[in-house]
């Protein structure tokens, strides 16, 4: 599974899977992929063993997410969906021409603009389907459909370019 991790303030790319009960993993995109094994201890308590070290971690719920504390250091944790659109998430990225990508493999359901068309940030441009779900996906920014190459029906992968906005 792919997502994308806001470690501290910072984005970072996350993969992670499951294998004979250890969580393989490669965080961030160039970074080796690494192997643990994960307990939960209590409620809010999980041991994990890591390159044959063992590591203590602690996870509290704020008001503002969630933190994980791990040797006396605190890190606010919480993951991004590619899918969401958040005004203020969005405004540092409102700049120039930005494309609309796929955020994973499916079938494009409805196509909601054309090819030229006006659009506001956080409209709706498409509607991919994936494992039974229909996902629209929005714009980023405000501005003009400058690319479509979005289509009824037609099979999209992970990180396609669906649309492009200027």
């Amino acid at each position: 599974m792919k997502c994308t991790v806001c470690l501290d303030g910072r984005s970072v790319p996350l993969a992670w899977s499951e294998r004979d009960g250890r969580i393989e993993f490669q965080f961030g995109e160039n970074a080796p992929v690494r192997s643990a094994s994960v307990e939960r201890v209590e409620p809010d308590l999980y041991s994990v063993l890591l390159d044959g070290r063992s590591i203590e971690a602690r996870v509290e719920e704020t008001l503002d997410g969630l933190v994980v504390i791990v040797a006396g250091r605190r890190f606010a944790v919480g993951l991004e969906d590619p899918r969401a659109w958040s005004p203020g998430a969005n405004r540092r990225h409102a700049e120039g021409r930005q494309e609309l990508k796929a955020p994973m493999p499916g079938k494009v359901v409805r196509v909601l603009v054309s090819e030229g068309d006006q659009v506001s940030a956080g409209q709706g441009i498409a509607v991919v389907e994936a494992m039974k779900m229909q996902n629209e996906l929005k714009t980023p920014k405000a501005g003009r459909v400058a690319a479509l190459s979005a289509r009824p029906g037609a099979s999209v992968n992970a990180g396609e370019i669906l649309a492009t906005i200027e």
